[in-house]
């Protein structure tokens, strides 16, 4: 029961990640998006699009991992699949820990960026010694 409630965390970070990819490499460009980011501009938004769009993939690959994980518990290969989960939602709650460091004003968005997957990691542990 603990590994299905960590697998159901896990596709939350992963979701969660999914969407900040959607941000920041599919809907850049509208204002509502950038504004979220602390993006004071269209000139600054349009001087960090690749920028964004490049780190929108990281945030998808991150969320590939995590996904890829989960369904490697589901068939029973439990190391590879812990191991991929391990990767992809530790590196999650790394990057929220690096953006936390950026300054307070990206602490609600490193808190957005960093809860599922530290909450997941946390489960995931407690699911990995408890098999």
């Amino acid at each position: 029961m603990v590994l299905v409630i960590a697998c159901v965390l896990v596709i939350i970070a992963a979701l969660i990640h999914v969407a900040i990819f959607w941000m920041e490499s599919v809907a850049w460009t509208r204002p509502a998006i950038w504004a979220r980011f602390n993006v004071a501009d269209q000139a600054q938004a349009d001087s960090n699009r690749d920028l964004a769009f490049n780190q929108g993939f990281y945030n998808l690959f991150l969320a590939f991992g995590a996904v890829t994980g989960v369904v490697l518990l589901a068939a029973g290969l439990h190391a590879a699949g812990y191991a991929l989960v391990f990767l992809s939602v530790g590196s999650m709650l790394a990057a929220s820990v690096v953006l936390l460091s950026l300054g307070t004003k990206f602490a609600a968005a490193a808190l957005t960026q960093g809860l599922a997957p530290l909450i997941a990691l946390i489960v995931t542990v407690i699911a990995c010694t408890t098999v």
